[in-house]
């Protein structure tokens, strides 16, 4: 894959002093042959280190380590590598703590598939064997699949989505947390579960 938007922004990283990697979505769809339209990109400098070289940038969401941008009409989301601690109210972790490496961060993330990066070179950094899975054509959770399910009853939909969509199956221990803590799905705000399941109408169209 080339992304042109994230050859652009690199530059301006690391004269700065930082790197900037992308990150998910794109990687997992490029990896596939399929397109991809998302821009997400991960880094190592924080968005108080941001603001002296991205000053057009949004940063609403600075304090959860996000930041955004607009190039030719295309959005650019830009998030702080981090760790999360632990979540409190089926959604959102309890604090973040920012970290320098990839091979930290993917652990926050949900599934192998989801936890691809390539670097400036566009070298593939694979901490969880995501790319394993993807051949496998597999869903599977990073960690323990009981407790990310816990973390967030919405990565339950998430998964049935992906699976869905890309035509993979639940690999065996993600499915079984699936189908015994799908009560859990009752905890969220109502609208965040028709937000997925839209998502899922809208993508297999």
């Amino acid at each position: 894959m080339i992304d042109p938007f994230f050859d652009e922004l690199k530059k301006t990283y690391k004269a700065n002093g930082y790197r900037l990697y992308i990150v998910g979505g794109s990687v997992r769809d490029s990896l596939l042959g399929r397109p991809f339209s998302d821009h997400d990109f991960v880094t190592d400098a924080t968005p108080e280190q941001e603001r002296f070289f991205l000053p057009d940038a949004s940063f609403v969401f600075a304090r959860f380590g996000s930041i955004s941008l607009k190039k030719e009409g295309q959005d650019i989301d830009v998030t702080t590598l981090r760790e999360e601690g632990a979540y409190d109210d089926f959604r959102h972790p309890s604090k973040i703590v920012f970290v320098k490496e990839p091979s930290l961060d993917y652990k926050r993330r949900d599934f192998t598939i989801n936890a691809l990066y390539l670097d400036e070179n566009y070298h593939l950094l694979d901490f969880c064997h995501g790319e394993d899975d993807l051949k496998a054509r597999l869903i599977r959770f990073i960690g323990d699949p009981v407790v990310r399910v816990h973390e967030d009853p919405l990565r339950i939909l998430r998964a049935e989505r992906f699976g869905k969509v890309l035509g993979f199956s639940l690999e065996p221990e993600t499915k079984r947390a699936i189908e015994e803590n799908r009560f859990l799905l009752s905890k969220l705000n109502p609208e965040k579960v028709k937000e997925e399941e839209r998502k899922l109408l809208s993508s297999v169209k």
